[in-house]
């Protein structure tokens, strides 16, 4: 699918102010970077359409070439909020309508470009909202490279491509993780369970480091499983993280998640520093992280 630039005549995104981070940034030796405070692209999946790339206007620097939609970020933004912003400027892009999966920095000390990979859980039509856009396209991504591309995307496309078919998950053995800091847990082990959860769902958002998951660089966003047992078990919902409530033990039902996990496609690491559970999610295929390892990154 295709979307066309507005005929002329018809109203334009208008432009307020302009941001600080709407500035050029230039190397010693003389290469122009856009983006003050770096600058951020989103790389939306939709499973049936391909990955949504904007095709550049003829003014624009490199136009004429195709690339992801973004631009500078702002003073104190983040390059996830960047992203998303961005391609709901020029692109109509919801931001309800994705599933962030993970995100790649590129950094050469005086400048940044982070691309955000989410996936399209709802539908949507892309359009053209500024002056920035010739066209918007679904590409399936063995066609990408057959479009005259950006120099900068065409080099990260390389990359990124493979990492297209990798979904993380993390199942997190919660009595295990709970144990490691001698904070009372033992006095209310539900509310215990809570302050992970909602700990967890906070890392869920801004993203866990790929050696947490096993996945050598990049940033990422699994989903999580958390198996509660015994007194936890009462710990209340989090968003964002699924539950289970073991009946019986919670090793046998860790392993089971990492069985699911993996039936279904994902790339599964699981949070345990029980010997015997780890050996036995190691021989199922799944990454192990200690669960010291975790609590501290969750306490960080």
């Amino acid at each position: 699918m295709k979307v066309e630039p507005p005929a002329p005549g018809e109203p334009r995104r208008p432009h307020g102010p302009r941001d600080p981070g709407d500035a050029w940034v230039v190397a010693p030796d003389g290469q122009r970077y856009w983006g003050r405070f770096g600058a951020a692209g989103l790389l939306a999946r939709d499973p049936s359409r391909g990955v949504l790339l904007q095709h550049r206007v003829s003014w624009s620097h490199h136009g004429g070439t195709w690339a992801l939609p973004g631009g500078a970020r702002h003073q104190g933004e983040s390059a996830r909020d960047a992203a998303l912003r961005e391609s709901a400027e020029e692109a109509g892009v919801p931001a309800a309508s994705l599933r962030p999966r993970f995100m790649s920095v590129l950094d050469l000390d005086i400048w940044s470009y982070a691309t955000l990979m989410a996936d399209v859980v709802t539908p949507f039509d892309p359009v053209i909202s500024d002056q920035e856009s010739v066209e918007l396209a679904w590409v399936a991504p063995e066609d990408v490279v057959s479009l005259p591309l950006h120099p900068a995307f065409a080099q990260s496309w390389q990359r990124l491509r493979p990492l297209l078919g990798i979904r993380p998950a993390l199942v997190v053995d919660a009595a295990n993780v709970m144990g490691t800091v001698p904070d009372g847990w033992w006095k209310d082990r539900a509310a215990a369970a809570e302050r992970i959860l909602e700990s967890l769902a906070g890392h869920a958002r801004s993203g866990f480091p790929a050696a947490a998951l096993g996945l050598g660089e990049d940033l990422w966003y699994p989903d999580i499983t958390v198996v509660l047992e015994g007194r936890a078990r009462t710990a209340r919902e989090t968003d964002g993280v699924e539950i289970i409530r073991a009946e019986g033990s919670g090793d046998d039902a860790v392993a089971a998640a990492v069985r699911r996990l993996e039936a279904e496609g994902h790339t599964v690491s699981v949070a345990t520093s029980d010997r015997e559970l780890a050996d036995t999610c190691r021989a199922l295929g799944a990454h192990v992280t200690g669960a010291g390892d975790l609590r501290a990154l969750l306490d960080s």
